[in-house]
């Protein structure tokens, strides 16, 4: 059962043992956590539940990350909602990219700790409600 004071973030991640991981780390901290394994899923998990916070993984096989970042960007209902993208790809160009380039809210690279992730979640969170 939701609280609907809850925060709801969509975590789209080709990997479910991340995205288990992702929530039971958030879940935790009272978050709650839709996990899909794809970017087409993704966007429809969005679409129908209008989460505060998208946490969203580059590199998946049918629709990569960066795709489905556009397409939230380009859509009315989504373009609002931050987001923090979640992945292996570490290299600083990709970091520069999508912070600066692609104006992601936040860049957590993995493998993560779960105090970074807490620690990114309040911080986008706290500036879009400007808590």
């Amino acid at each position: 059962m939701t609280d609907e004071g809850q925060i709801r973030i969509v975590c789209i991640e080709d990997d479910q043992k991340t995205i288990d991981l992702v929530r039971l780390i958030l879940r935790r901290e009272g978050f709650e956590v839709i996990g899909v394994t794809n970017g087409r899923d993704g966007l429809a998990a969005i679409e129908q539940t209008r989460p505060q916070l998208v946490l969203l993984d580059l590199m998946m096989p049918d629709m990569d990350g960066w795709e489905v970042y556009q397409t939230m960007r380009a859509n009315d209902h989504m373009k609002h909602i931050p987001v923090i993208v979640l992945t292996a790809k570490a290299q600083s160009i990709d970091k520069v990219l999508g912070l600066h380039i692609a104006k992601v809210d936040d860049y957590i690279t993995k493998p993560f700790s779960p105090a970074e992730l807490v620690q990114s979640v309040r911080k986008v969170l706290d500036r879009v409600t400007g808590a």
